[in-house]
């Protein structure tokens, strides 16, 4: 087992490697200019290059000649080390994309489920209510229909100077009549009322105004309830969504293993490629430390 090193100790033999120069020979400047070709081979080996998910070659090539940039490898081997730490990082790189499409579609997906499943499930529970209207209160949806029912009914009445019995007949709940048309069934009785007696031109103006007024406050009254609904339905889509921004458990897990064993290829290459740019340099280079374990036979 190769013996681990610690971060500050890759730090440092890092920093030691950049001093290097790169290649100074006639040869070796002839092998440098064969890094574009060889980036290339690379990218067409490491890439994705589907239809529908196609990973972009100058993003890959530029990373990679970062790397060669920073680490400034000689040689076939050292030249092979750096890539396996751009390949092992790309992939990393893909994993992390990996977990954010997931919990995207954790997130929206969900989101889309129950938006989907929201409205037959809120009118089969106002269906199962004897009277809707209750239920409706509980929910902007239910109030959101009844505040359109009532403006539309508010608008006949400015129009026509009255509430008909067409206009009642406008205000039903999937084609049958419900509380709400009652209630206003109920206000059309009280303005036909005359108990001061008034002119038939003048009892007509009153119950226009009667007629308004009782809509006007209906009105405000489930706008404030629906907007009130809004905010209390917008927290709990809020909070399932934080709730789903983390991929199932088995997801996760994989995602997981898959990014430490990129992190041991980096952290092992890196270490390797810092022995021999070290050796090259003459530094004396113990050999490394390697333990077998085997299992102890009675």
């Amino acid at each position: 087992m190769q013996k681990t090193m610690s971060l500050k100790q890759i730090a440092a033999n890092r920093a030691n490697a950049q001093k290097s120069t790169g290649p100074r020979t006639p040869e070796g400047r002839a092998t440098s200019k064969l890094n574009a070709l060889k980036h290339g081979i690379l990218s067409r080996e490491v890439l994705v290059g589907g239809l529908h998910a196609k990973e972009k070659r100058r993003e890959f090539e530029k990373l990679q000649q970062q790397f060669h940039e920073d680490w400034q490898p000689v040689g076939v081997t050292e030249a092979m080390l750096v890539d396996q730490m751009v390949t092992a990082h790309w992939r990393r790189r893909r994993a992390l994309l990996a977990e954010a499409g997931e919990i995207a579609l954790s997130v929206d997906g969900e989101q889309w489920k129950r938006e989907s499943r929201s409205l037959k499930l809120t009118t089969l529970m106002w269906d199962l209510e004897g009277d809707p209207t209750a239920a409706m209160r509980n929910s902007a949806l239910g109030n959101r229909l009844m505040e359109n029912q009532l403006r539309e009914v508010r608008k006949a009445v400015e129009t026509e100077g009255e509430l008909t019995e067409a206009t009642l007949q406008e205000v039903k709940y999937h084609g049958e009549p419900y509380s709400l048309t009652e209630k206003l069934r109920g206000w059309r009785l009280e303005a036909q009322q005359n108990p001061e007696g008034l002119a038939l031109d003048e009892l007509r103006v009153k119950q226009k105004e009667r007629l308004i007024a009782k809509l006007n406050h209906e009105i405000s009254l489930i706008h404030w309830r629906k907007d009130h609904c809004e905010e209390r339905e917008a927290e709990e889509e809020k909070a399932r969504q934080a709730a789903a921004r983390l991929p199932a458990v088995e997801v996760l897990e994989k995602i997981q293993r898959y990014e430490t064993k990129l992190e041991r290829q980096i952290f092992r290459a890196m270490a390797q490629l810092e022995r021999l740019q070290r050796m090259r340099r003459g530094e004396a280079i113990l050999a490394p430390l390697n333990v077998e374990i085997s299992g102890r036979h009675e």
